[in-house]
C-alpha cells in the first residue's frame, strides 16, 4: 500500500491564482495565523498532580488474560485499546478486503503513525506548527480529556486540577508576553465551589480560557440534573466575565463518547457521541439569558465543525417565535443575535460551514483550526486544505478566520500589518 493511499485527499489544492497573500508557511506575507483547537499528546502521567488517594478510580489500563488491553475509567465503559492476540474486533463483513479485518494501528499508513507520534514536547509543537504556518494554538487534552469520565464532579475537579497544573509545567514560559501556546484552564462545573477556586488560579497563572465539560456533571441528560441552566451557576459566570476568561466547550465530554460498539460504531460514536455534545451547553447558556446578564462573556464550541452553525441559529429563532408562549426568560433579542455576538465555532475541514459565512454575516465568529496532531484534523496539510475551502472568500474574511478572530477573542497581539 502506498503510504499516501488513504491520506491523499489531503493533498489536493486549486492553488492560490488571485490570492494577495496565502497561509503557506513560506509567504513572507502570510496570513496570521492561530490554530483554535490544538491538542497534547500526553499519557496518563499528568495524574500524579491529582491530589487524593484515589486508587484506581482514576482512569489506567488493564490487561486482561488474553491479552487484551483496556482503558478503565468510572464513567464510561471499558475502552479497549488492543485487542486479543490473533484476535480482530468484529467479525468479517462480506464487502469488506482482507486488510480491513486488521487491528487499526496496522492500517495505520506513515502519516497517520506521525500523527500519533507528535506532539509529544513544546519543542517538537514549535517546530511542527511554524511548518504548517501557525502562529499561535490553542491547546486543549488528548488524554486528559478524561479528567471529565466520572459522575463524581468533585473527583472530575481534582484530575481537571491535576492536568492543569501539569500543563503549566509543560507549556509555561510559552503563555505569557507574547504566547505561543494558549492552553485552556479544564473545569469541571458540577463542583461548583471548586470550579471557582480553580478560574481563580487560572487567572492567576495566566490562562486565557477556561474549558467546561458539555454538562456540569458526567453522563446523559436526566431531569433533576444539574444544567448550565441553572441560577446557582450565576457566580460563576460573574467571575468569567470579571476575569476576561474565554469559555470553550470541546467534544468529546459531558458523556460517554464511544457509547455504541460493533458495526459502524466509528462513525457512530464520531458523530453522534462526540461531536454533538457541543450545542447543549450553549443554547442552554444563549436561552437562559446568561449572555443578556453577562453581555461581555465570550463562549466557543470546538472542533464540532460549523457547518450546523446557519441550522442551529434558525432552529433557535424558529422555537423562540412560534413557541412564544412557552419561552421563559423571554430574552430581549432572538437567540442568534447573541450567538452572534457572544460566540464562535472552530472548524478542521468544513467546506459546506464555509460557503455561506459571509451571506449569512457568520465570518466574525467562525474560527480555523488544525487539530494538531490529530487524524481528524488538517496537518500538516494545512494551506492545501485552507486552499480548497476559502478561495470564494475575500481576503479580510480569510484573514479573520485564519487568525484575526481568535486574536480579539483571546486578547493576542497582532503583528503590524496582518
Amino acid at each position: 500500500m502506498s503510504t499516501l493511499e488513504k491520506n491523499a485527499w489531503r493533498l489536493p489544492t486549486p492553488g492560490v491564482e488571485g490570492w494577495t497573500r496565502t497561509a503557506r508557511p513560506d509567504d513572507p506575507n502570510k496570513y496570521f495565523m492561530v490554530s483554535a483547537d490544538c491538542h497534547v499528546t500526553e499519557s496518563l502521567e499528568f495524574l500524579a498532580l491529582v491530589e487524593g488517594d484515589y486508587g484506581d478510580r482514576l482512569p489506567h489500563m488493564e490487561v486482561r488474560a488474553d491479552g487484551a488491553e483496556f482503558l478503565i475509567t468510572e464513567g464510561n465503559r471499558p475502552q479497549m485499546v488492543k485487542p486479543p492476540k490473533g484476535a480482530t474486533v468484529q467479525e468479517q463483513q462480506t464487502f469488506e478486503r482482507p486488510e480491513h479485518n486488521r487491528d487499526s494501528k496496522s492500517r495505520m499508513e506513515d502519516e497517520d503513525l506521525l500523527r500519533v507520534a507528535s506532539g509529544r514536547t513544546v519543542e517538537q509543537r514549535l517546530v511542527d506548527q511554524a511548518a504548517d504556518g501557525v502562529d499561535v494554538e490553542i491547546v486543549f487534552p488528548t488524554a486528559g480529556l478524561l479528567c471529565w469520565a466520572t459522575p463524581d464532579p468533585q473527583f472530575a475537579m481534582q484530575m481537571c486540577a491535576g492536568w492543569n497544573r501539569w500543563v503549566v509545567d509543560q507549556m509555561g514560559p510559552y503563555m505569557g508576553g507574547d504566547p505561543k501556546m494558549l492552553p485552556m484552564a479544564l473545569i469541571a462545573a458540577g463542583d461548583q465551589e471548586g470550579a471557582m477556586r480553580e478560574i481563580e488560579w487560572a487567572v492567576a497563572r495566566g490562562f486565557r480560557g477556561v474549558c467546561l465539560g458539555n454538562s456540569p456533571t458526567y453522563g446523559p441528560t436526566e431531569p433533576g440534573k444539574l444544567q448550565y441552566n441553572d441560577p446557582s451557576f450565576e457566580s460563576m459566570w460573574s467571575l468569567l466575565e470579571e476575569t476576561g476568561l474565554v469559555i470553550t466547550f470541546h467534544v468529546s465530554t459531558g458523556k460517554d463518547p464511544r457509547s455504541v460498539g460493533g458495526r459502524g460504531g466509528a462513525i457512530i460514536n464520531y458523530v453522534c457521541h462526540s461531536m454533538e455534545t457541543t450545542i447543549e451547553p450553549l443554547v442552554q447558556l444563549i436561552t437562559a439569558g446568561v449572555f443578556e446578564r453577562h453581555p461581555r462573556l465570550q463562549a466557543g464550541l470546538v472542533e464540532s465543525g460549523i457547518g450546523f452553525v446557519p441550522w442551529l441559529l434558525e432552529t433557535m429563532d424558529h422555537a423562540y417565535r412560534a413557541h412564544h408562549f412557552w419561552v421563559r426568560p423571554v430574552i430581549p433579542e432572538l437567540p442568534s443575535s447573541y450567538f452572534r455576538r457572544n460566540c464562535f465555532a472552530t472548524y478542521q475541514e468544513d467546506t459546506v460551514g464555509l460557503r455561506f459565512v459571509e451571506e449569512l454575516d457568520l465570518v466574525d465568529n467562525m474560527l480555523w483550526a488544525n487539530d494538531y496532531p490529530h487524524h481528524e484534523g488538517v496537518w500538516p496539510h494545512s494551506a492545501a486544505s485552507i486552499e480548497r475551502s476559502m478561495g470564494h472568500l475575500t481576503d479580510q474574511s480569510r484573514a479573520k478566520i485564519l487568525g484575526l478572530n481568535a486574536a480579539r477573542i483571546f486578547g493576542l497581539q497582532v503583528p503590524e500589518g496582518k
